[in-house]
């Protein structure tokens, strides 16, 4: 079983930048992904990075937001950029397993909140 874990949340001013962190063992053959959950909304997909390193965005962060994973393929990241207060929100991170990586995995997420 995965159990991803994320980190690098906190309080950004308006035009300020993050680098969100998700540590998923056992995730690194599968696609992983960023979500996010503001207060009243429903679940927004964000990006996906394939194994291949090959990505897709939202149109709403496209250009903002950046999404990696390092060599080992199982740390996932998100760098956003010119966070604005309607960025506030629960970041989570999707993770894959089992084979053909049907099994899909949320963490618990971490707080972004936009302020000044």
């Amino acid at each position: 079983q995965v159990r991803p874990v994320e980190s690098g949340g906190g309080l950004v001013q308006p035009g300020g930048s993050l680098r969100l962190s998700c540590e998923a063992p056992g995730a690194s053959r599968c696609p992983m992904s960023w979500y996010r959950q503001a207060a009243g909304k429903p679940r927004e997909w964000l990006a996906m990075i394939k194994v291949d390193g090959s990505t897709s965005y939202a149109d709403s962060v496209q250009g903002r937001f950046t999404i990696s994973r390092d060599k080992s393929g199982s740390t996932l990241f998100l760098q956003v950029q010119r966070l604005e207060p309607e960025d506030t929100a629960i970041y989570l991170c999707e993770a894959h397993g089992g084979s053909s990586c049907i099994y899909s995995y949320l963490g618990q997420g971490v707080q972004v909140n936009v302020s000044s």
